[in-house]
């Protein structure tokens, strides 16, 4: 952070948001930098659901969009520009996040936005960006729609948003992998599958099972449920007389933990397997014993395996953050850094200022796309869809009621 004496800057923490103060700074107006060591502000949003039944995961994306936030102004990584965050919360909720992303237009000096968690929600902010010119990166969206189009599945791809990125891979890799790994390596023949009717959950489900199929594996129900409720006999009924090996669950665990333990209770002493949005300690919590055996896929590797995650993984708990960076953490901050890094990109290629605002939205989107560098997660990059280059994935069972990396590759097909 450059500033000169006559600066008073503080710092303050508050649920994990950085807030700034500055006493004298004309670089907070719209549009470049005044000059003469001058500070230009420049904010990135954050959207996700941080109130509710999966604020943790929400809790867990702001944390580590902070950090990266904190850590460029700390290094000085954009000499000239001060960033900040600005997290709003949309409650998991497609409608409250377009109203966010509106929010977040209306404020000049946003150069780009974090978020969201749930692929419904980004579906419904993509126009609202797009029509600003302003980044979206997601660490979570994994619906290949999104990125895509809706025809993706017949090899016609086609980019609708010129504005989204992803730092997450997609339920086109996802859903499969784990379709694979019940099939070849758990030797499990026959599964149940469910979805919630979501964006997401319905998606992935639908990807599992025509790779489960393809593979020579057998279906032998599917069905659908409402995630508000919490009473699921009557499909955990038809699990058991089903005779299923497993049960695919496409959809997250505030339903998921309960659904899978009241299968369990039915008497289908069976896992449950599901996606990314599976894989949280509050599963666990939820689910208690009965999450025993079950198993959430992940986008990208074990962050604890990583030697790119060891800086990020010590720093954020030396920042004190009371909740935990949980599934989305290090994808998290590499989407807030590759906005830092296309504003680095933007200011340098400008005589070390920021254009007017009404310019520098466009030229950063532009710079996202060239965007690359080794990130926590590991090489983070974008290709022509504005997807992740980085296929990595893992699998994770529950063992000994912690999530225990079973499986870690690339997909490969």
């Amino acid at each position: 952070m450059r500033h000169r004496s006559l600066f008073i800057i503080t710092t303050a923490v508050t649920a994990g948001a950085l807030t700034l103060s500055a006493c004298g700074s004309r670089g907070d107006s719209d549009g470049g930098s005044s000059g003469g060591g001058d500070t230009t502000t420049v904010v990135i949003g954050l959207d996700a659901p941080l109130s509710g039944d999966l604020s943790a995961l929400g809790q867990g994306i702001k944390n580590s969009a902070d950090l990266a936030v904190k850590t460029a102004n700390k290094n000085k990584e954009v000499p000239g520009v001060t960033f900040k965050l600005e997290p709003l919360d949309d409650v998991a909720q497609a409608a409250t996040g377009q109203q966010n992303a509106t929010k977040l237009v209306g404020d000049s000096k946003v150069m780009g936005v974090v978020g969201p968690l749930n692929s419904d929600v980004g579906q419904s902010m993509q126009k609202v960006f797009d029509s600003a010119n302003l980044a979206l990166v997601s660490p979570a969206n994994t619906n290949p729609s999104l990125t895509q189009g809706k025809d993706w599945q017949t090899g016609k791809k086609v980019r609708g948003s010129k504005t989204y990125f992803r730092t997450s891979t997609t339920d086109a890799v996802q859903g499969p992998f784990a379709a694979r790994y019940m099939y070849n390596k758990k030797k499990l023949k026959k599964v149940y599958v469910i979805d919630d009717k979501k964006t997401y959950g319905a998606g992935l489900a639908a990807t599992f099972a025509g790779e489960f199929k393809k593979l020579g594996g057998t279906v032998v129900g599917t069905d659908h449920i409402n995630p508000e409720d919490k009473d699921f006999s009557a499909v955990a009924s038809k699990v058991a007389e089903a005779k299923a090996d497993f049960v695919y669950y496409g959809g997250e665990y505030p339903a998921g933990a309960p659904l899978a333990s009241q299968i369990k209770n039915a008497g289908a002493k069976i896992p449950t397997v599901g996606g990314d949005a599976l894989f949280s300690a509050e599963y666990v919590k939820l689910a208690k014993k009965n999450a025993e055996g079950d198993i959430a896929s992940s986008v990208g590797a074990p962050l604890e395996t990583l030697d790119t995650a060891k800086k990020f993984i010590a720093d954020y708990d030396a920042a004190g953050y009371k909740d935990a960076y949980e599934a989305y953490g290090g994808y998290s901050y590499d989407s807030a850094w590759a906005i830092i890094q296309a504003v680095k990109a933007v200011v340098e290629g400008n005589d070390g200022k920021l254009p007017e605002s009404k310019d520098a939205r466009g030229k950063v989107v532009a710079a996202l796309q060239d965007v690359t560098f080794d990130g926590v997660s590991g090489s983070v990059g974008f290709d022509e869809f504005g997807d992740t280059t980085n296929r990595q994935l893992s699998l994770y069972e529950v063992k000994d009621g912690k999530h225990v990396a079973v499986e870690v590759g690339k997909f490969e097909g």
